[in-house]
């Protein structure tokens, strides 16, 4: 059979017979002898100070073990760290289990143990609470008042922090411009609701004396250095299990208050705690992403470039500060893929009574993207021309790379235009421009709009990865990595990479992951990092089992390491194929007495892979829409994407990502928003509320690619992960203004929801 390279050959997931036909084997999926089963009684104010908790009542329940609050539970753990230290005090660090005050609806102060979940969830809602609701403010605008009410001590005014670059002449760029484009933009607030919502359980180990922990997490390092810090526990007595999971988005990156008050009962009471997270919890308790106002200004001439930027977010962080450098991101991105030398951008990150705002898909890159995209048609309606012309006159052109941004950032390789070409090529953009016309001058009550984003994004984040390649005696592959996957395939991509590295099956590779007892120490998985850090950690391993493998056929063929190649998956004598190895006979040798002295037996290696620099992929997309001016409804009639991530490792693997993600950001276009009312409710809680697309919302994509090479690992690949995500949000929400525009309308808030557009059209 002839040899195949497998890096960039379409392969089936080997993740996919074992979940398709009920065989995975998720968190809630867990159940061991004497489990007992945890419910959180949550704050139903936005504000308050707890005055008394009645658990009697709760204690009386069939079924019901412990009941505990904060103050009980106080002696068991440290508190969650939060905030920087501020004269040896951090006054927004809390306890997993609330103590005296509550800052959000869904905070918990209550944990019940019981022997069932409903026993667990009929005592919950036995505990009576006794709250003195205070003053909430819901809105990150409100919060900046003077009289707003005051959400923790050391931050004056909620403000967390301020972060900001300048650059050039700002001042000059605008006193000098010909035209002054401006424009305040809201990036809603989202859920982030993945299929299998926050998941733990918590064993006690008896070998350690310390825990294995069971949870949905994309962190397992992450999470067992945490869990250790806040229970006073070494690290390598807490074991943290990642099985499958059901996807995670950002949202699952950290430790949560519940996993260490799991960790904390079963420890206190030796026995095994489970608890599965519900969708109203999920709405309340997880974080959230997005929250963001931007006020954007550009100075610029007559042909569109853009020679001064101004760039004010606001960026709501909710009540506790847990992800408060993702708003940075943005700043960071605030030029993205055009070159514009005078620069003033600033952040201001706001505390509210709401859910905290964390990571999610794309975390503070896609609001950079939609801000910029935005402009640029806002550009073309003040300019009266081509949204595509636009950004062709401002885009940073291949020969500057690496192109030093003035917010400091060094972007690796580009071609910005070459992208937008080709998307302008595969949608037929000038016929969909003639068609508009067409129908606009027969007075067609469909209105159809076309929508351009263009995107670069920052990815691949350290500070390291791993990877352990070990060669069993019988020639097949197990690795173990630090990266912990949940739904993008990484099983799958490894071992395609470990082929074509090896020598060795596809078939014969095992890929294990999210177990910190067998995994070597790594970081996770999140921000587009698994194969740009991850898998170059595995091309590093496996260079070293490679050039041990050489070594040892040498011995085998009696020839020079320098006469032996790696070819067509055999190590053979340069020039002699007669005289070739494969690995499993190499590895029948590798574990035998038969070696030379120099040579240690075993073949396997372990090593990291440090990034030297982020990567950056790009792309451009086409969005093409029809609205129907009597109703306000969008649909989407076509959608094409150019994405640029480098050499793809699984094209199948790419185009599922890039689905995903597209689905994502159209969805925040047209759909999703998370409300809340002045007094901190939640609105949008529920599936009934919040609106999710369906397959119905999206037609069938078009999918292409330019293919531009990263110099800083060795694959030369940058991060799919969360491009879609980031190109379609403006993309679509252009093309519905571009609908519109001709009516005299040049701005609507996302998501633009039919009322909302219906309303914008009436006279």
């Amino acid at each position: 059979m002839a040899y195949t390279k497998m890096i960039g050959a379409e392969v089936k997931r080997k993740e996919d017979p074992r979940l398709i036909t009920g065989r995975g084997t998720y968190v809630p999926n867990v159940n061991l002898p004497n489990m007992h089963y945890v419910g959180f009684v949550r704050s139903p104010f936005a504000h308050a100070n707890i005055m008394s908790i009645d658990t009697s009542a709760a204690k009386a329940v069939p079924g019901v073990v412990a009941v505990l609050t904060g103050d009980d539970l106080q002696p068991h753990y440290e508190m969650m760290l939060q905030g920087a230290e501020k004269d040896g005090v951090r006054p927004r660090a809390h306890y997993p289990l609330s103590i005296g005050r509550v800052r959000h609806i869904g905070e918990a102060i209550v944990a019940v143990v019981a022997s069932s979940a409903q026993a667990a969830a009929d005592g919950v809602a036995a505990v009576e609470v006794a709250y003195d609701p205070l003053p909430a403010v819901a809105d990150m605008m409100a919060a900046l008042q003077p009289d707003a009410p005051q959400i923790h001590a050391d931050a004056p005014g909620n403000v967390e922090h301020v972060m900001g670059r300048s650059a050039g002449d700002v001042d000059t760029a605008f006193a000098n411009a010909h035209k002054i484009v401006k424009e305040r933009l809201v990036n809603q607030r989202l859920l982030g609701m993945p299929m299998e919502t926050r998941a733990t359980v918590a064993v006690p180990d008896p070998w350690t004396g310390g825990l294995t922990v069971y949870t949905s997490t994309q962190a397992p390092h992450f999470m067992r250095r945490d869990l250790a810090k806040t229970l006073r526990l070494d690290e390598n007595s807490v074991r943290v299990i990642a099985p499958d999971v059901g996807g995670g988005f950002g949202l699952k990156v950290g430790m949560f208050p519940e996993d260490a008050v799991l960790s904390a009962l079963a420890l206190k009471f030796n026995l095994p705690m489970k608890w599965v997270e519900e969708r109203i919890e999920h709405a309340t308790a997880t974080t959230h992403g997005r929250a963001q106002i931007t006020d954007i200004e550009a100075a610029v001439d007559a042909n569109g470039k853009v020679h001064g930027l101004k760039m004010q977010v606001y960026a709501d962080i909710g009540a506790y500060p847990i992800a408060t450098d993702v708003p940075d991101l943005t700043i960071l991105m605030a030029v993205g893929t055009y070159d514009i030398q005078n620069l003033k951008a600033e952040v201001k990150t706001i505390f509210t009574n709401t859910t905290s705002v964390a990571a999610y898909r794309g975390a503070g890159r896609p609001e950079a993207a939609f801000y910029l995209e935005r402009l640029m048609d806002l550009i073309a309606d003040e300019l009266a021309l081509d949204p595509a012309q636009v950004r062709f006159a401002n885009f940073i052109a291949p020969s500057q790379f690496p192109y030093h941004s003035p917010t400091g950032l060094v972007y690796d390789s580009g071609d910005y235009a070459g992208a937008l070409h080709k998307a302008m090529t595969i949608s037929n953009y000038a016929e969909l421009r003639a068609e508009q016309a067409h129908r606009r001058a027969a007075g067609d009550k469909t209105l159809l709009g076309i929508g351009i984003g263009c995107f670069v994004e920052m990815c691949g984040f350290g500070p390291f990865e791993s990877a352990q390649v070990r060669v069993e005696p019988s020639g097949t592959v197990t690795v173990t990595t630090g990266i912990s996957p949940h739904g993008q395939g990484g099983a799958t991509t490894f071992a395609q990479i470990l082929s074509d590295e090896l020598g060795v099956a596809f078939d014969k590779i095992t890929v294990k992951y999210g177990d910190t007892s067998q995994t070597p120490q790594g970081v996770g998985t999140m921000g587009s990092r698994s194969i740009v850090v991850g898998g170059s950690a595995l091309v590093r391993a496996a260079g070293k089992v490679r050039r041990k493998a050489i070594q040892i056929a040498a011995h085998m063929l009696e020839a020079s390491t320098e006469d032996i190649i790696l070819h067509e998956g055999k190590y053979m004598v340069k020039g002699v194929p007669s005289k070739s190895l494969a690995l499993s006979e190499i590895a029948a040798t590798a574990y035998t007495d038969s070696m030379p002295d120099e040579i240690d037996p075993g073949l396997e290696a372990h090593d990291f892979f440090k990034p030297p620099s982020l990567v950056y992929p790009f792309g451009a997309h086409v969005a093409v829409v029809e609205v129907d001016s009597e109703t306000g409804k969008t649909r989407l009639r076509n959608y094409y994407s150019v994405d640029d991530c480098g050499p793809r490792i699984s094209p199948i693997l790419a185009a599922g990502q890039i689905h995903g993600g597209l689905a994502q950001g159209i969805a925040q276009a047209l759909l999703e928003e998370a409300n809340y009312d002045e007094s901190g409710n939640l609105l949008s809680g529920t599936l009934m509320d919040y609106a999710l697309p369906r397959a119905e919302t999206f037609p069938m994509f078009t999918l292409d690619q330019t293919n531009t090479l990263s110099p800083h690992n060795p694959l030369g690949i940058k991060g799919i992960g969360e491009a879609a995500t980031i190109g379609s949000t403006p993309s679509v929400a252009n093309a519905v203004i571009d609908a519109l525009n001709h009516l005299g309308i040049t701005h609507l808030d996302i998501p633009m929801k039919p009322e909302k557009v219906w309303r914008a059209m009436q006279p």
